[in-house]
């Protein structure tokens, strides 16, 4: 099975040049399938990551940055992938 996690933070008006550079540095505990990172408007910083593992395993998260960088707690989600018919 693969899962997508998914981190989606909106940086402080003006700081998403700093939020997608702080969310780059981020190492997790264990390296995923996959990894990728975007922005869109409004300062927000989207980063997926893919694992092979089953939809409830413990698995390593992007943390919460500075308080002062963003305007709001991190949105996370969790997707299992479906295979096509």
């Amino acid at each position: 099975m693969t899962v997508a996690l998914m981190w989606e933070a909106r940086a402080v008006e003006g700081r998403g040049g700093e939020l997608l550079a702080w969310a780059r540095e981020q190492r997790l505990d264990r390296e995923p399938l996959r990894r990728e990172t975007f922005r869109a408007p409004q300062d927000r910083v989207l980063v997926i990551t893919w694992w092979a593992e089953p939809y409830d395993a413990m698995l390593p998260e992007l943390p919460e940055p500075d308080p002062d960088l963003v305007t709001r707690a991190v949105h996370r989600w969790r997707f299992e992938a479906v295979a096509s018919e």
